[in-house]
């Protein structure tokens, strides 16, 4: 079989949603129909505690929240599957939105219960200026939630896509009997132990299912297919692989319900890996030379090892361990021997990949976030990865002094993964971390002890808003504690300014400083 072949087979796609809305549930089930895990929480072959299969950092099992990405792969029938787990919390969503970057399709997973959060909104906008077709599944219909046609005008009118049910929810809560697959057409009967009846929708109607056909739900639920078939939208590929229109399926992840029906319909029709943007225009997958960019690092993935491992998206040619490449940013060639292929924590070598995969290759400290790796001739850099200035900022300092060696190297690793950015105070070189949220201080400060051995502790220094400086020359006496300067981790300067009044001022006052908000940009190396 060809790499072009291999590449169309290839489904790579994230599972967005508000946390707690049954994401990492949802990808489990997932996992089982991979046959990569034998029960829900935990990992096949393993004897170890019962944890989601997605979450593999210790603070995650501890907190039971998802804190970083991972991506588990697997065949399934004639597809073969990358899902990207991430982090549901708002405080992680900068890693979040660089996961987005490396999918094809994202199914976003909405609580019938609640509806359309805000977090979810927020994904949603990220895939939606991206191009990324989305599959929606409303889930947790085993409870009483918001009227199916309800959720359904919430999803157009919140989120401003236009939707079309797959299938149709039979009650809910106790009153929940099954789903009316409109695809198939077949009627999918919930029985509430993790097993499905399902029943062609022409011989539900030929008296053998009267317990089914003469309750009140079904009933109601007839006039609601009614009115979908004549006032609804129509069912167009097209316009789904363009993020126009979103399939939406009705089921719960919890008691494993319309699963198997979801994930068989979504491989069909979401995307094949897609042409992605260079400085030299789209490269096609089938280009027939191997190119991919870094979207993350992770350091001490496992701790005994000490370990960086590189997370890269395959996007043309055929990988092979052991080849040559290219690191555009330096221009270095580096030889990828140790690569390998993800179960979550669990690991195993890949001797090949394709497009639309996710490999990780050892990283000994040359690589960085947005990297591009080639192995053609053709110097090419992705233009993938959007980056989001912090919100929060804090000082930190080593309670130990004699510690100081780790807290840098600690400082040094987890920054380059992209999990907090470092600036660096240019009057006195005291270290100031930046977050898009609280808890991914927190986070840094438990696995600077966990993984180092390194205690700190912080001091506020409130909000500010972050400006990038345009100009070459800087003077230092122009800045206070308000406009704080600094450099960031590429040794650019910026300022963090206190409030907006602090940063209209200072505007007006310096009209020859040119302050760049990376909002603007979104390209925080250029800057």
């Amino acid at each position: 079989m060809s790499y072009i072949d291999e590449a169309h087979k290839r489904r790579t796609f994230a599972i967005i949603s508000h946390p707690d809305a049954g994401k990492t549930t949802m990808t489990e089930k997932l996992l089982l129909f991979g046959n990569i895990i034998r029960e829900a929480g935990t990992v096949k072959g393993k004897k170890s505690g019962k944890y989601a299969a997605s979450d593999w950092m210790e603070i995650e099992k501890q907190r039971g929240i998802s804190v970083t990405s991972s991506v588990m792969s697997f065949p399934y029938h004639e597809f073969y599957v990358n899902i990207l787990d991430t982090p549901g919390h708002e405080d992680f969503s900068e890693d979040t939105y660089r996961t987005l970057t490396a999918v094809d399709s994202v199914v976003m997973i909405i609580d019938s219960t609640k509806g359309v959060e805000p977090q979810t909104i927020k994904l949603f906008k990220v895939c939606r200026m991206r191009g990324i077709p989305i599959f929606t599944f409303i889930n947790k219909l085993d409870r009483e939630g918001k009227d199916s046609l309800e959720l359904l005008s919430e999803i157009e009118e919140v989120l401003g896509i236009e939707s079309y049910p797959m299938n149709w929810p039979v009650g809910m809560g106790k009153r929940f009997l099954g789903i009316i697959d409109r695809y198939q057409n077949q009627f999918v009967h919930f029985k509430g132990d993790e097993t499905e009846d399902i029943i062609p929708l022409d011989e539900l109607e030929n008296g053998n299912y009267a317990e089914i056909t003469n309750h009140a739900s079904y009933e109601s639920t007839q006039d609601e297919l009614m009115l979908l078939d004549e006032a609804g939208n129509q069912f167009d590929p097209e316009r789904v692989l363009k993020g126009e229109l979103t399939p939406v399926f009705f089921g719960s992840a919890l008691a494993n319900f319309g699963i198997r029906t979801f994930f068989d319909t979504f491989l069909q029709f979401a995307s094949q890996p897609k042409p992605r943007k260079t400085n030299v225009g789209l490269v096609p997958p089938e280009h027939e030379d191997f190119s991919g960019y870094i979207f993350k690092i992770q350091a001490n993935m496992n701790p005994a090892h000490r370990d960086r491992i590189a997370f890269l998206r395959v996007c043309s040619g055929k990988f092979e361990r052991g080849m040559s490449v290219n690191v555009s940013r330096t221009n270095k060639a580096i030889k990828l021997n140790q690569t390998q292929q993800f179960m979550a924590a669990s690991r195993e070598t890949v001797d090949e990949a394709y497009p639309g995969d996710i490999i990780g290759i050892y990283d000994p400290n040359v690589y960085q976030i947005g990297d591009t790796l080639t192995a053609g001739k053709d110097s090419i850099s992705y233009q993938e990865l959007p980056v989001f200035p912090p919100e929060m900022f804090r000082k930190v300092r080593v309670k130990n002094v004699m510690k100081s060696k780790s807290f840098r190297k600690g400082i040094e690793q987890l920054v380059q993964e992209g999990a907090i950015q470092l600036f660096r105070q240019e009057s006195n070189e005291e270290v100031i971390l930046g977050a898009v949220g609280q808890l991914q201080f927190e986070v840094f400060e438990y696995r600077l002890q966990a993984e180092y051995n390194v205690s700190v502790e912080f001091t506020s220094i409130g909000s500010r808003i972050p400006r990038w400086i345009g100009n070459k020359d800087v003077d230092s006496r122009l800045f206070d504690s308000r406009s704080l300067l600094v450099r960031d981790r590429y040794d650019r300067y910026a300022v963090l300014f206190e409030n907006d009044f602090t940063l209209r001022y200072f505007t007006d006052k310096n009209k020859d400083i040119e302050l760049i908000d990376l909002l603007e940009t979104n390209d925080y190396k250029s800057v």
